[in-house]
């Protein structure tokens, strides 16, 4: 947090309750809604900054605005309709992970979505797409199309590094691509990046083969910005 605001890089902290997608029926889930909202508010209060979190039914956006700012929703949710119309009905900023089968100019359809209910407080995020089995692959083509929505557009430099079910039961990952795909993001000239990081991936209990160590971050961060300066300096148009 202290780093983000010494380089002036908007911070918003992302955390789950409940990982309702996980590989195995034996992974670790979370620890809930009810037991989530209180850290939440309390992340908030301490660090000053805005809270992330994904909803994966109707009944947990009400509950879930309570507390949390931007509700997000997870990739393969992405079309269940009465899911995104109940987030944006919140009023909240609703973040739409685009699925890994759907084709970017496909996320104007969500956006109508969101709209309908009167938000248009939205952001979409790439994280990958279906490239064979257990892989993903970031088409930065995909990048310029999800922008001619007016949104803001951000990448998951983390979740598309995923080898999903590579594992067997589990879903691995390569987090040393992961900066690859967050240089090559911002230098065309996304909104933000979304990054998983922890202080030793090799142990966290969801998706640690494509974190990024957090003594990493710093110097990752410091690039970021410079390349976000160029970008925005030289956009691109299309």
């Amino acid at each position: 947090v202290e780093l983000t605001k010494t380089l002036h890089i908007p911070f918003v902290f992302k955390a789950s309750f409940d990982k309702a997608n996980r590989s195995s029926m034996h992974a670790k889930r979370g620890i809930g809604l009810e037991n989530a909202l209180p850290i939440f508010q309390e992340i908030k209060d301490r660090f000053g900054c805005p809270v992330l979190t994904d909803i994966h039914t109707e009944a947990q956006c009400e509950p879930v605005a309570t507390v949390v700012d931007i509700l997000q929703i997870p990739a393969f949710l992405c079309r269940q309709t009465d899911l995104v119309v109940a987030a944006a009905k919140t009023g909240k900023v609703v973040n739409i992970k685009k699925g890994q089968f759907l084709a970017p100019w496909d996320v104007q359809n969500i956006v109508k979505k969101v709209e309908s209910a009167g938000n248009k407080r939205l952001l979409l995020t790439e994280r990958g797409t279906s490239f064979g089995y257990n892989t993903l692959i970031v088409d930065p083509r995909a990048l310029p199309i999800m922008q001619k929505t007016g949104y803001p557009v951000v990448v998951d430099a983390t979740h598309a590094v995923q080898q999903p079910g590579g594992m067997g039961d589990a879903t691995g990952g390569d987090r040393k691509m992961a900066p690859v795909i967050a240089r090559s993001a911002i230098a065309n000239g996304v909104a933000g990046v979304f990054i998983e990081t922890h202080d030793d991936p090799d142990n966290a209990p969801s998706d640690g083969p494509n974190m990024i160590p957090l003594e990493q971050m710093p110097d990752l961060l410091r690039i970021l910005k410079r390349f976000d300066e160029v970008a925005k300096e030289n956009p691109i148009a299309v």
